[in-house]
């Protein structure tokens, strides 16, 4: 059976700080920090709705998320037993 929990990919994951360093300083020798600043406050005033919502999650911090738990807890009791054997045969073809 094939695999589904992916693995190790050459060039996945994090990048270390030393290339984001190297990264950083490629993009501050192209861009001007206070040009990106005025076109931000361009696109806010026109109403651009992600460049507001970066500016808000930069200057306020983004908002918790919260999930909401759905599941039902069963007791073992309330099961038949080929309810266990469904869920039993469900959980090992997934995995």
């Amino acid at each position: 059976m094939e695999n589904k929990r992916g693995g190790a990919r050459k060039g996945a994951g994090r990048k270390s700080k030393d290339e984001e360093l190297k990264i950083i300083e490629r993009l501050d020798n192209i861009i001007e920090s206070d040009d990106v600043i005025k076109s931000l406050k361009v696109l806010i005033k026109d109403g651009n709705f992600n460049a507001i919502k970066l500016y808000l999650e930069y200057r306020y911090g983004k908002p918790k998320e919260t999930i909401e738990n759905i599941n039902r807890n069963f007791e073992a009791g309330e099961l038949t037993k080929e309810e266990v054997e469904i869920i039993k045969n469900s959980l090992n073809n997934a995995y």
